[in-house]
């Protein structure tokens, strides 16, 4: 019975490490950086634009969650998607990792992802506007 069960949770760290290369692929970094310990949270933090040595705040007990959920939020911003998908990531993130990096229509938007949404909803505005 526990032999089943280690197959299963090293099926859910394969699955979770397939997505998180295929993200990093979709942001234009390089999907091996997925599977190194260190590495892939400066990889996150370069794709969110935040600094390195944010990295060191991760790393202070009780306050480092903070800034995990930070950059994890800026990550899942950076494609397309709201806090509530940041908070599905974080209580579910066997589901929601592989949900979002294997869909279909899920896009890099960039460094400022909800920005982008943003800019997209106020040209729709300007477009309804007469000339």
């Amino acid at each position: 019975m526990a032999f089943i069960g280690i197959l299963f949770v090293l099926g859910l760290v394969v699955l979770l490490v397939a997505s998180m290369w295929k993200l990093y692929e979709m942001a234009g970094k390089p999907g091996w950086a997925a599977i190194v310990p260190i590495y892939n949270q400066l990889t996150m933090l370069e794709i969110v634009g935040k600094p390195w040595w944010w990295i060191l705040l991760m790393m202070i007990p009780y306050v480092g969650v903070i800034w995990s959920i930070w950059t994890l939020n800026l990550f899942v911003k950076s494609f397309g998607k709201t806090e509530g998908y940041t908070i599905g990531c974080i209580f579910l993130p066997f589901i929601f990792i592989p949900m979002l990096a294997f869909n279909k229509d899920t896009q890099f938007v960039g460094l400022d992802g909800a920005s982008a949404t943003s800019r997209v909803e106020s040209n729709d505005d300007l477009l309804d506007d007469p000339i």
